[in-house]
């Protein structure tokens, strides 16, 4: 289930839909239907699976730990590390080839 979790963009609603996903198949490892009214605290007592958001963010801690580590110059490195360009993008749709053959005919 989190396969790949050091390097996904996490938002507080994807982080509410695996923690339902799991308290989902912690009920079906128990046994236990949402009829039964058992609380999620009791079913994480039950099952002593950690919670999948503590799970998730001590994965991106060690992943961001491993790449701190590397020295020999990776891409995931060398992104970390980038800084975009200082400045604003110009506004507009990018000139074309036929514009600039005809600038530089104009000399």
């Amino acid at each position: 289930m989190t396969y790949g979790a050091e390097t996904w963009t996490l938002t507080v609603d994807l982080i509410h839909k695996f923690k339902v996903a799991q308290r989902a198949m912690e009920r079906a490892m128990l046994g236990v239907s949402l009829r039964d009214r058992i609380r999620n605290d009791e079913i994480c007592r039950r099952t002593k699976v950690t919670d999948i958001a503590q799970r998730i963010s001590k994965l991106k801690w060690q992943w961001a730990g491993h790449v701190c580590r590397r020295t020999d110059g990776r891409w995931d490195r060398r992104v970390l590390e980038w800084r975009p360009r200082i400045g604003k993008r110009s506004v507009g749709r990018p000139a074309g080839q036929t514009t600039l053959k005809r600038l530089e005919a104009a000399g």
